[in-house]
């Protein structure tokens, strides 16, 4: 008879920095996709009131455009504390291409694409922090949502009276006018909401396969790190 017991150990993982910037993500998240799809495809909403009291698309695009806003400063933040924050926060995680880091994507990639059973492989490639497939999405996510940032200051900027949005400018003329950068802009958009889905279902995912606190984790900031003993005992009676 083969009996297997569990040892924790509680760590600190995320910073509250970390969990501020994911939080305020989500809702500014949230808060773009549903106004950006309304702007791309508004309704046609009949109203027998005058169109100088309607004005619920005019709030729409303010909300975009203040999200945003909130969106860019929080990704500036949380790039300011990859470099203030402990390891788990540090920029260097997003560029897994060391060996163990290497070995960690194999583990991961086994787990969740192949969905082959690790229960009995060696839990020294679970990762506390961001996993190295996931930081490596992280990477990639980021660059392009450089280029949606890019994409979107550059549609507002003919309507902007505000400088940082002119920064932007010179994206229309790069790639041809506004028709290419709109239809870059939304093909990011369906980007974010299947990367969204993915993570939520892997976190979700983890926090089953694993039992460490993922999902908790964003909320308290503790994961639970698991040490291994198994202890085989023959029965008398075997």
């Amino acid at each position: 008879m083969t009996t297997i017991s569990h040892e924790y150990k509680r760590v600190f993982v995320w910073e509250v920095p970390v969990r501020i910037f994911h939080w305020v993500n989500f809702i500014a998240i949230i808060a773009l996709i549903a106004t950006g799809i309304l702007i791309g495809n508004p309704p046609a909403l009949m109203s027998g009131a005058e169109a100088t009291n309607q004005y619920w698309f005019g709030i729409n695009r303010f909300i975009h455009f203040a999200a945003g806003y909130i969106f860019t400063l929080n990704l500036v933040y949380r790039v300011f504390w990859s470099f203030m924050g402990n390891k788990y926060a540090n920029w260097k995680v997003f560029f897994p291409f060391s060996k163990k880091r290497r070995k960690n994507m194999s583990h991961v990639l086994k787990s969740d694409i192949l969905l082959q059973n690790l229960k009995n492989s060696s839990f020294s490639n679970i990762s506390v922090g961001h996993n190295a497939v996931a930081s490596f999405s992280y990477l990639i996510f980021f660059i392009l949502i450089l280029l949606q940032i890019a994409t979107g200051f550059a549609l507002y900027a003919d309507n902007a009276t505000w400088w940082f949005p002119k920064l932007f400018a010179w994206v229309i003329p790069l790639f041809g006018g506004d028709a290419l950068v709109r239809l870059m802009h939304h093909i990011i958009m369906w980007f974010v909401i299947i990367f969204s889905i993915v993570h939520i279902y892997l976190v979700m995912y983890h926090d089953w396969l694993e039992g460490r606190g993922e999902v908790s984790s964003m909320f308290g900031g503790f994961k639970f790190v698991r040490k291994e003993r198994v202890d085989i005992k023959k029965e008398l009676n075997d």
